[in-house]
C-alpha cells in the first residue's frame, strides 16, 4: 500500500512533510531520535513542526515511539500489515551510539495488572553496547542471537 492511501485510510491529512518522514522512517528500518531524523531529512522544518507531525502519524498508529534511557523518544514506521498492537515488541539500546532497534521478533511480557488498571501500551528496552561500538562488525537490524 503506498503512503497517500494509508493516510487516507488512517484519516490523516496527506502532506508532503509527512511522506517524507514517513518515507525516512521507513528506509532506516529502525526507531529514530529527532537529531536522526533531521540529519537525514535536513533543514525541512523546524523542532515543533517534527513533533507535531510525528505524533499525528503516532496517533494514527502508522509510527510508534519508544522512550530511551536519555529521556529522548525515537520514532519507528510500524508493520502497517500487522494486525497486532503497533510497536508491541522489545527494543535494543546502544548506550555509547544512542543507536536503536526493533526486536520485532521477540514477544513482549504478559504482565498481571490490578483489576480494573486500563493499559495504555508497555515498552521494553533492553540496553548495552552495539557490535559496532564494541567494533564486533556491523548490526543490520537484528540483535547477534544471545539470549538474554
Amino acid at each position: 500500500m503506498d503512503f497517500e492511501s494509508l493516510f487516507k485510510l488512517r484519516g490523516i491529512r496527506v502532506t508532503r512533510f509527512r511522506l517524507k518522514l514517513l518515507a525516512a522512517l521507513r528506509e532506516a528500518g529502525r526507531p529514530l531520535s529527532y537529531q536522526e531524523m533531521k540529519g537525514l531529512m535536513g533543514r525541512e522544518a523546524d523542532k515543533v513542526t517534527f513533533y507535531r507531525n510525528l505524533e499525528a502519524l503516532c496517533r494514527a498508529q502508522v509510527v510508534h515511539r519508544v522512550l530511551g534511557l536519555d529521556g529522548a523518544f525515537r520514532y519507528c514506521a510500524n508493520d502497517v500489515s500487522s494486525h497486532r498492537c503497533p510497536g508491541n515488541h522489545p527494543h535494543a539500546l546502544c548506550l555509547r551510539c544512542g543507536r536503536m532497534w526493533c526486536l520485532k521478533g521477540e514477544e513482549m511480557p504478559r504482565l498481571e495488572v490490578p483489576e480494573g488498571f486500563r493499559v495504555e501500551g508497555k515498552q521494553l528496552v533492553v540496553f548495552g553496547v552495539c557490535p559496532d561500538c564494541e567494533g564486533e562488525g556491523r548490526m543490520d537490524g537484528v540483535m547477534s542471537g544471545r539470549c538474554l
